[in-house]
């Protein structure tokens, strides 16, 4: 974005104490109609049993906010390393003797209040370590969310859930392109409030004149990608993602059914909404679809400056410290309140300054660009949040989708996994050289 963000007022232990409650309320809400055995069950390779993560973000909280801040010992020392995300890969937990739902729970409950008397006896500081514990939980949320996607669990009901706004039927397509012009901007979080370390520092760079679609491709134009032979016309695909596709026998998106007339979604099958984005694609199917329409996908400069709003937006957005919230639905489809993507052009108010919708929530948008530190990079709190991913395999995901918090999805923030990924609530938009 361009310019700079006013500072918000430093959170006070009371706001912080009422975000972590609305954080676990939250996170038993996404379970409530989840059987214990679904619980325990491995519902996919690429993912955690959901119990794991239940625990995981207890021992996360216990190690940050009562252990390393607090100077107590570990609740549970004997599961530090079994619920450690580096010490413990996906591909192994579903074997491991983890704690049962309820044992789960009881592990939650007497983290929080063993980090409650920490903050009654020393406050909390600068606030910096509870955002971020606040935030890991947010993101678990997703994570597990992707999992019951997976799952495919007959009748699942995510709790509190509402309708999507109504929205006339659009025009929109993905197709059509907004010309930003050529130019310095500003690329990074502000040193003021909370941020992650890949998010700094904050840049001047210089970015030629580009093309960027007005908003996310929809299940339309996608339809007609695939219909068009967009699975078969090897010109389209790189080596990696010809490789990827034949292997696996990838045909259309991983929500798809194999009739084309209807997708997954958390709670069974509906119809294929023709101006909804696409989601569950791959990068390398992001890629392909690009080519076939001689676009590209926009790199993440690119994308963060197509996404600038304007200020008071943006701090009313953010709202680093909880001190400054949007009404709910008035800019985003964020929060997993329908439990899915909306259409494209269902949140007007939710525009960039020039005019691109849906940059924020719906969809993580996939870009062109290899994950790595800004110049300057200083790891921090601790190197594995983001330098061990660094490097030529991971691709940057922006925007946040349906179900990424409002606290976490900034314009600034930087997602990233593996290309051929599409467990995530992914979608894209493409680009061009103007």
């Amino acid at each position: 974005m361009t310019g700079s963000i006013a500072a918000t007022a430093t959170p006070t232990a009371t706001r912080i104490v009422e975000a972590l409650h609305e954080a676990r309320r939250r996170t038993f809400a996404l379970i409530a109609s989840v059987s214990d055995d679904d619980l325990e069950r491995v519902h996919s390779p690429l993912m955690s049993p959901l119990a794991w993560d239940l625990a995981h973000i207890a021992a996360y909280e216990d190690l940050w906010l009562v252990n390393r801040y607090g100077e107590r010992p570990l609740l549970r020392d004997d599961l530090a390393a079994m619920y450690d995300a580096f010490e413990t890969p996906r591909a192994v937990r579903g074997d491991l003797p983890l704690l049962g739902p309820a044992q789960a729970r009881e592990y939650l409950d007497e983290v929080r209040s063993r980090t409650l008397e920490v903050i009654d006896e020393r406050g909390i500081g600068d606030g910096s370590l509870h955002e971020m514990v606040l935030r890991h939980e947010h993101q678990h949320d997703e994570t597990m969310l992707q999992t019951l996607m997976l799952a495919r669990l007959d009748g699942y009901e995510l709790a509190g859930r509402r309708p999507m706004p109504e929205s006339l039927p659009s025009a929109a397509t993905g197709l059509d392109m907004i010309e930003i012009a050529a130019g310095e901007c500003t690329i990074g979080a502000t040193p003021d409030g909370f941020a992650y370390d890949n998010e700094r520092p904050r840049h001047r760079t210089d970015v030629p004149g580009y093309l960027i679609g007005r908003t996310p491709v929809t299940n339309a134009s996608y339809l007609t990608f695939v219909e068009g032979g967009g699975y078969q016309r090897r010109e389209w695909w790189t080596d990696e993602g010809w490789a990827w596709k034949e292997q696996y026998d990838i045909t259309r998106p991983g929500a798809w059914t194999a009739d084309l007339d209807a997708e997954w979604r958390l709670g069974g099958l509906e119809p294929l909404h023709p101006d909804r984005p696409v989601v569950h694609v791959s990068w390398f199917e992001a890629d392909a679809f690009a080519r076939a329409h001689d676009a590209r996908l926009p790199t993440e400069t690119e994308w963060e400056k197509a996404a600038t709003w304007d200020q008071e937006k943006e701090i009313a957005r953010r709202y680093p410290w909880g001190n400054r919230r949007p009404a709910p639905g008035q800019h985003a489809n964020l929060d997993h309140r329908g439990c899915g993507t909306a259409p494209v052009d269902a949140y007007p108010d939710g525009s960039s300054a020039y005019g691109c919708r849906g940059m924020i929530g719906d969809v993580w948008e996939w870009t062109s660009t290899l994950f790595d530190g800004y110049p300057g990079f200083v790891a921090h709190p601790y190197k594995e949040y983001s330098e061990v991913f660094f490097g030529p395999d991971y691709r940057v995901l922006r925007g946040g989708s349906w179900a990424t918090r409002t606290r976490v999805a900034t314009s600034t923030f930087r997602n990233w996994d593996y290309p051929q990924r599409r467990q995530i609530f992914s979608g894209f938009r493409i680009a061009r050289d103007a």
